[in-house]
């Protein structure tokens, strides 16, 4: 069975990915896997992006997003007649079946299908599976110039996605794009003593979990600290530098990643 495996931590938002499926698909009719692709309107392969935090503690989030060609794909589930899973595990919409077929648009839950308006009928990232056909790779992977897109037998790629992530509905569907290094959510700030009108570095800075459980790190160089990788929730922070009054902030209700701001440390 194959799979698509993207490396977030490699994806430097060069939208490679998004253009080769352009180049791949608007124009061409791969048959019996897909009528050509509109030349706007649609991305089969798609680069969202988002941006964490405030200024200055930004960060910007890249994530390649196609059809995640699942194992239970509510597409199937609405048109049974329309879709099907070939033995490599890649999604298909029949383009002769799906004529008119407007509800496949609706039954996906990650918005990968989309509607030919001038064609009449439901289409989506089909993993090119006319260049799979010929022992090649999808052509979005192959321009991927850092590697952080690839394609491949699911067994050849069994201890990365051991440790990879999902994006999995509420109604399940057992997605096959696995994700490496998604980033999350951050907390972050900075310690400085205002009675000197300097940063302190190496203070001490312990994370409060939702569940309880501590993380910490130090103040870098810049008097900066930075928590990743952590999902929504209640949190607190409370620092402590040597010769200075401990600081807390209590009740942190995380949503989106978050820029604490300052932290002018008093002297003990």
């Amino acid at each position: 069975m194959k799979v698509f495996i993207v490396d977030i931590a490699k994806c430097n938002g060069c939208y490679g990915c998004q253009v080769a499926c352009k180049d791949e698909h608007v124009g061409n009719a791969w048959e019996p896997y897909a009528l050509p692709q509109p030349n706007t309107g649609q991305f089969w392969m798609r680069v969202k992006e988002k941006d964490h935090g405030q200024v200055p503690k930004v960060c910007v989030e890249y994530t390649p997003w196609p059809c995640m060609h699942c194992d239970d794909p509510l597409c199937k589930q609405a048109a049974p007649d329309a879709v099907y899973k070939r033995d490599d595990g890649l999604v298909i919409i029949d383009p002769v079946k799906a004529k008119g077929r407007r509800e496949l648009v609706e039954a996906c839950p990650y918005g990968a299908v989309f509607y030919n308006e001038e064609l009449d009928v439901a289409q989506k990232c089909t993993g090119c599976a006319h260049l799979v056909d010929e022992g090649k790779v999808p052509h979005c992977v192959d321009l991927c110039a850092t590697g952080g897109l690839r394609f491949g037998d699911e067994e050849d790629f069994a201890e990365e996605i051991a440790r990879a992530e999902t994006f999995v509905p509420q109604d399940g569907c057992k997605p096959r794009v696995y994700y490496l290094n998604l980033p999350h959510l951050f907390i972050a700030g900075d310690v400085w003593d205002p009675v000197e009108n300097e940063i302190i570095e190496g203070a001490r800075v312990t994370l409060t979990m939702p569940d309880g459980s501590v993380r910490e790190t130090e103040t870098d160089d810049f008097g900066d600290f930075y928590f990743r990788r952590i999902d929504e929730g209640a949190y607190s922070v409370r620092i402590e530098a040597e010769g200075f009054e401990p600081a807390e902030r209590c009740g942190i209700d995380l949503r989106e990643s978050l820029n604490l701001g300052d932290f002018p440390l008093a002297k003990a």
